[in-house]
C-alpha cells in the first residue's frame, strides 16, 4: 500500500450508496461500503436485506489529489468528513479501519452505529425499544453494554441494551 495513502470518509448522495461503490469499483479505487444482512418485519411479512451501516458514507483508501479527484469528478459524492479540532478531512488510521471491517465481518448480531462517544459512566438515556423514556448510568460488563438505574439506599440494576439505543444526556 502507499504510504500516500490513507483512508477517508466521503459523503454520497442518499440512497446512492451502492452505485457509488460499484462506480469506485470500476475505476479501480479502494473503497469500502459497510453493509450487513438485516431482517426487517413488515405487516404480512419478513425479509432479509443487505443494509448500509452508516447511511450516506463510503470509505475510501486514496491519496490527497485523488479524494479531490473523487469529489470534483463522481457528482454522488458530496463531500469528506473533517476532522473537528484541525478543519481538514479527517484520515482513519488503517487499524481503525480493520478493527470496524472486523466487527462487521464477523458480528452474529446486526452492528448499530453511533455518531456520538459513549463512554462507561456516562448518563444515559433509552431512547427506542420497551424501555424507552428510562434513564441511568452506562457500564460495560464482559464487552456488553449495560445500562444501571441505581437506587442510593438499595443498590443498583442493570439490563443488557444495544448501544443504539441511548443517547448521552
Amino acid at each position: 500500500m502507499d504510504k500516500d495513502e490513507h483512508w477517508y470518509a466521503l459523503y454520497v448522495r442518499m440512497h446512492h450508496e451502492k452505485k457509488t461503490a460499484a462506480k469506485l469499483d470500476t475505476l479501480g479505487i479502494t473503497n469500502y461500503l459497510p453493509v450487513q444482512e438485516v431482517v426487517r418485519q413488515w405487516s404480512d411479512r419478513k425479509k432479509k436485506l443487505i443494509a448500509v451501516v452508516i447511511p450516506m458514507m463510503i470509505f475510501v483508501r486514496t491519496n490527497e489529489q485523488g479524494r479531490l479527484d473523487l469529489i470534483r469528478n463522481i457528482p454522488a459524492i458530496t463531500g469528506c468528513l473533517t476532522d473537528r479540532s484541525t478543519h481538514r478531512p479527517a484520515v482513519i488510521r488503517d487499524e481503525e479501519m480493520n478493527r470496524f471491517k472486523f466487527m462487521l465481518d464477523f458480528s452474529e448480531k446486526t452492528v448499530h452505529f453511533i455518531d456520538k462517544p459513549l463512554a462507561p459512566g456516562d448518563k444515559v438515556k433509552v431512547i427506542k425499544g420497551p424501555l424507552a423514556g428510562l434513564e441511568g448510568e452506562l457500564i460495560c460488563l464482559d464487552n456488553k453494554s449495560e445500562i444501571v438505574v441505581r437506587i442510593n439506599q438499595l443498590g443498583s440494576a442493570s439490563v443488557e441494551i444495544p448501544g443504539g439505543y441511548v443517547e448521552k444526556i
